[in-house]
């Protein structure tokens, strides 16, 4: 599975950690940045090109999926999910990131690596990975109807 990771500075530490643990797997890791501590930059600068790729490849076939990082999770979540088609989840636990996938089908994991330690996030990593979506026809019905609210009112950028 390919897997694209960004952060911005409070998560630059667990996100260099994160592309070294998850190389040594069966994914092919994209670094989407920073890729240098700038104690000034943007989670966007690198969170939305991370959720672009993932988006990408998805469209195109290949097993992809998403992690951003910062320093709750929260603004690098909510930049993931500026990209029309990506479903971004912030998880703060196992269950959570495994929910996420499961009946959301979530694309993009968002972590606080301020909240947890480097052990805990990169368990949430790993169970979301892991885990694969549910394919309960409850939750594609949902996941439609969300796809269909979205093709109807956004325009495509």
């Amino acid at each position: 599975m390919r897997v694209h990771i960004a952060s911005d500075h409070a998560a630059f530490e667990l996100k260099q950690h994160l592309v070294q643990h998850l190389s040594g797997t069966e994914h092919e890791v994209v670094d989407h940045g920073p890729a240098a501590y700038d104690a000034l930059d943007d989670y966007p600068t690198y969170c939305i090109p991370a959720a672009l790729g993932v988006r990408a490849d998805v469209r195109a076939g290949v097993e992809a999926l998403g992690i951003v990082l910062g320093g709750s999770g929260n603004g690098e979540q909510l930049a993931a999910n500026r990209v029309p088609g990506i479903r971004a989840a912030l998880a703060w636990s196992l269950e959570t990131a495994q929910l996420a996938r499961q009946h959301n089908d979530a694309h993009i994991v968002s972590v606080g690596a301020r909240m947890h330690s480097l052990e805990e996030a990169t368990a949430i990593v790993d169970a979301f990975l892991a885990t694969p979506f549910s394919n309960d026809p409850r939750h594609q019905r949902r996941l439609d109807a969300m796809t269909a609210w979205e093709t109807e009112h956004l325009t495509e950028r």
